[in-house]
Order: structure tokens, then C-alpha cells, then sequence
């Protein structure tokens, strides 16, 4: 199975601190919204019949239009995607031989939690749950554990 290597360290916890190589060039870029899944036809036994998307590759549509990624979508990036969707439609309708190039495709826009880590992108929401959490200090939490207990006499 292909893949890409462990997600990356985060940058307070290594040892070097070597620079990029290249400098991240940023660009100006407008998010675009998702286009519908088209309507075309398809060559079946010599004849030409109406495509019919699965019903899970349309909540898989639906799911993309959703997520918080694709807020800053472009419009070649819902392209991407949208032929992606085509091998999603392949890949439930039973050609299986699909599925590593699926799984490639989705991972590239951050699918699982292992993919955005290697993108390097996180939801605010689990910042901001990890900024109420509270560690407890090692004395607080050994002494609240042997709160109820006395020595024999």
C-alpha cells in the first residue's frame, strides 16, 4: 500500500531548526462555490444511456460541500474532486481496482485525520478544547486518589 511516510513533528519539538528550502510563494486565490454533479451520458453495449450517480457518491458530494476544507476551495480544486467523485461512483458500483487511486485523490484535500496532519491542518475547535483542558499537577492528582484513606492503627 502507498503512502507517504509518518505526519510531520511539530516544529517546537525538533531538534533542528533548518529553514525551507524555497519560500512559500503565496497567492491570491477566490474559493469557489461547488458545483453540481453533472449530468452526461455514458456508452453501455454500444448505446448511450443517462449516467446514474450512486446514492453514496452524492452524500460524498454533499459531505465535501459541508466540510469546513473546502471553504477555501478554488474552482480547480472542485475539479479535482469531481473526478474524484467519477472513480467514487466507480468504486461503489464494484470496480475495486479503483480504490488505491481514491484513496490517494481524497487524501490530497485532508479526508482523515492522518491526511490533514500530514497537510498540516488542524480544526479550531480541537485548539480551542485543548486550551480549556487543565492537566492536573501530579500532587493534586495522587492526593485526590488517596483522599479517603487513613492508616490502620
Amino acid at each position: 500500500m502507498a503512502g507517504r511516510g509518518p505526519a510531520p513533528k511539530d516544529p517546537s519539538r525538533r531538534a533542528r531548526t533548518n529553514k525551507d528550502p524555497a519560500p512559500l510563494r503565496v497567492i491570491e486565490a477566490t474559493p469557489v462555490e461547488q458545483p453540481e454533479l453533472p449530468d452526461f451520458e455514458i456508452e453501455v453495449d454500444g448505446e448511450l444511456v443517462d449516467f446514474v450517480w450512486p446514492t453514496r457518491t452524492r452524500e460524498w458530494w454533499r459531505m465535501w460541500r459541508e466540510s469546513p476544507l473546502s471553504a477555501e476551495f478554488t474552482e480547480t480544486d472542485w475539479s479535482e474532486l469531481l473526478d474524484t467523485a467519477l472513480l467514487h461512483a466507480r468504486f461503489w458500483r464494484g470496480d475495486h481496482k479503483v480504490a488505491a487511486e481514491l484513496r490517494l485523490r481524497v487524501a490530497k484535500f485532508g479526508a482523515t485525520p492522518e491526511d490533514r496532519a500530514r497537510l498540516r491542518i488542524t480544526f479550531a475547535q480541537a485548539d480551542e478544547a485543548d486550551e480549556k483542558r487543565t492537566t492536573p499537577s501530579r500532587e493534586s492528582a495522587s492526593s485526590s486518589r488517596y483522599a479517603g484513606l487513613r492508616l490502620a492503627d
